[in-house]
């Protein structure tokens, strides 16, 4: 014959709050959770596209400096960008746009409109109008971004990371 196993009240009071436990930290608990990790674990945007207004705005033949901003949001921490590119026409349907840091230390560059190049005044860095290297110690030309022109918007692509 087989013993059966009957519940005591005490142990029966101490199931049945245990289990309620359970079930009220799961409740409160996961959410919770999910709430302090979901900043950390959200899905950053890597690129965008950032119209710099019409095309023809832009002088043909001249390079013209736009400055725009971005904010990228970390977790609770929002950050602000401070973006500056040179947009050259070369002329009415080619577009190129570079941007003003230099690719050596990363120190700003200004375009020269005597000697029609790109300077960069911390270790006399030298770029032609499109961006090539002509003296100095950079190790690649100008960082160029991609461009696009849709019903007379000039925008880049922002790759952010």
């Amino acid at each position: 014959m087989q013993k059966s196993h009957h519940l005591s009240r005490n142990e029966f009071v101490k199931i049945t709050v245990g289990a309620l436990g359970a079930v009220i930290a799961g409740v409160i608990g996961i959410p919770a959770v999910a709430y302090l990790l979901s900043p950390a674990l959200k899905n950053q945007a890597l690129d965008a596209w950032v119209p710099l207004g019409p095309l023809d705005i832009y002088p043909v033949g001249e390079p013209t400096m736009f400055t725009f901003i971005r904010t990228k949001v970390n977790g609770w921490e929002k950050t602000v960008y401070s973006y500056g590119v040179y947009v050259y026409r070369k002329n009415e349907t080619e577009v190129m746009v570079f941007s003003n840091v230099c690719t050596h230390l990363a120190c700003r560059v200004t375009f020269q409109d005597d000697t029609r190049e790109y300077d960069c005044p911390c270790h006399d860095a030298q770029f032609d109008i499109e961006g090539n290297i002509l003296a100095g110690p950079p190790p690649r030309p100008m960082d160029r971004y991609e461009t696009k022109v849709e019903e007379g918007l000039l925008s880049i692509r922002l790759l952010e990371g």
